[in-house]
């Protein structure tokens, strides 16, 4: 654990400049990183790479392996649904994580494409996340788009921000809905209990807004299709538990005795987009894993 007090004479900065500045053998990318894990706090608080901080402060960075992860390609199978010289969309398992972080050095969906695309892949977000423009869960299966270029991340990041990227996930939720749909508008931050989990909060948050629509209704779940407007961490499971509804099997913010044996019920099953290059839209589905289907035909008479 480091601990220290921001200087009187500092003026005020960010916090990710500021700690790059105090250590550089760490790059910010790595930096960013631990902030966005809620591994670093100020006056006890978790903040964002982008909070300003001043003499004063109390700043604690929570000790961790420093030793940055380099990632390494690595021929692990891709279930790719498309692809053209701009970019891919991947059908990712569940159970596999995004990009290489620690306790994950290796074995993410990121080792498997540096192997694949054999380096051709955007560098906007560092290097150990080339061409990822969005994320899904370690345990949540489905739809990711990969940018080849830094143009094609550009543009695709730029669609996701104004929400006219589409990405709908199907889900059994626990619990029988009042209403056919809706929607949840509730800002997303990291728990100050615990820095592993996200929360619905006022306090270092960002807006968040998911739609629902109930597809099927059981004695005791619900199936949903479910459209993010925006992409936080942990999003949807956040938000179905926060209204009484979590996610069925989920881990983290379900109910303890309700695991199920294939994993959590959420699937990105839809993504539609402008393609960067010439603007033509395209959409992309994918079918439920079979431990998901299995589930839901238990449910049904």
């Amino acid at each position: 654990m480091k601990v220290f007090t921001v200087p009187d004479t500092l003026s005020v900065q960010r916090i990710d400049k500021l700690l790059s500045e105090m250590y550089p053998e760490w790059s910010r990318s790595f930096i960013q990183k631990m902030i966005d894990d809620g591994r670093v706090t100020v006056n006890g608080k978790t903040v964002t790479k982008s909070s300003k901080i001043s003499g004063g402060c109390e700043v604690t960075v929570e000790e961790i392996e420093l030793r940055e992860i380099v990632a390494q390609p690595q021929n692990i199978p891709l279930d790719i649904r498309y692809e053209d010289k701009d970019l891919l969309v991947v059908n990712k398992p569940r159970g596999m994580v995004v990009h290489p972080a620690p306790g994950n050095p290796d074995g993410t969906l990121v080792n498997a494409l540096l192997y694949y695309c054999k380096g051709e892949l955007s560098g906007i977000n560092g290097e150990i996340r080339p061409g990822i423009v969005h994320r899904i869960d370690k345990d949540t299966s489905g739809l990711l788009i990969v940018a080849k270029n830094d143009t094609a991340h550009k543009v695709l990041a730029a669609q996701i921000e104004e929400h006219s990227f589409l990405r709908e996930y199907r889900a059994v939720l626990h619990g029988r809905f009042k209403e056919p749909c809706g929607t949840v508008n509730a800002p997303i931050g990291r728990s100050e209990k615990d820095r592993k989990k996200m929360c619905v909060t006022d306090k270092n948050s960002r807006h968040a807004i998911t739609h629902y629509e109930v597809l099927e209704t059981f004695d005791s779940f619900s199936y949903t299709a479910l459209r993010l407007e925006t992409g936080r961490t942990h999003q949807i499971r956040v938000h179905m538990s926060y209204i009484g509804h979590p996610v069925a099997g989920d881990p983290v913010y379900g109910p303890r005795n309700t695991a199920l044996d294939g994993g959590q019920c959420l699937h990105a099953g839809l993504i539609g987009f402008r393609h960067p290059a010439d603007g033509r839209y395209i959409e992309i589905s994918s079918q439920l894993p079979e431990y998901f289907e299995k589930f839901l035909r238990k449910l049904r008479p």
